[in-house]
């Protein structure tokens, strides 16, 4: 410590202690670990399983999105629907719950990358991403949504431009 300091001004801006420093990496590893299963992996995978261990999360973020473009696949979860088994005379109920998708974009991308920002609460390259991906096929915007919100969500992204589905 230099001559004449307090402890605080004798330490530059990199030296001085940052206790936030790591801590989502440690409870990002406490999580991983708690979620960890013990599963065989089978023996043609155990080299890739090796390899995929060792990188970053940065590094996996970008691997599954280079893996999804090059594929034209989502590691978005798709809802499957199952049908009860309901008796045939019981009278149809009306859809409250919906997903919202997106089939095209139409000439006003951006306006269209806006209100998916606004909608979803995505970052820029998020809302971009999505809806690139809707040149492979249609896409999720928003799941489980009650009628009224999937309404409102379907008008305010056809003004901008898009055609959307309701399922």
């Amino acid at each position: 410590m230099a001559e004449g300091r307090s402890g605080r001004e004798a330490l530059s801006r990199s030296e001085m202690p940052r206790p936030w420093a790591g801590r989502n990496l440690a409870l990002l590893k406490i999580n991983m670990a708690e979620k960890k299963e013990t599963k065989e992996v089978p023996e043609k995978f155990k080299k890739l399983v090796e390899e995929i261990e060792k990188l970053s999360v940065l590094d996996l973020a970008e691997l599954v999105k280079i893996l999804e473009k090059k594929f034209g696949v989502s590691a978005v979860p798709q809802a499957v629907p199952v049908a009860p088994a309901v008796p045939a005379a019981t009278p149809v109920e009306e859809k409250t719950i919906f997903t919202v998708l997106l089939k095209e974009v139409g000439e006003k991308k951006i306006e269209v990358i806006k209100v998916v920002r606004d909608i979803t609460g995505r970052g820029l390259k998020e809302a971009k991403d999505l809806i690139d991906a809707v040149a492979s096929g249609p896409q999720i915007v928003k799941e489980n949504v009650k009628k009224e919100e999937a309404e409102e969500i379907k008008k305010k992204l056809e003004v901008a431009g898009a055609k959307i589905e309701l399922k």
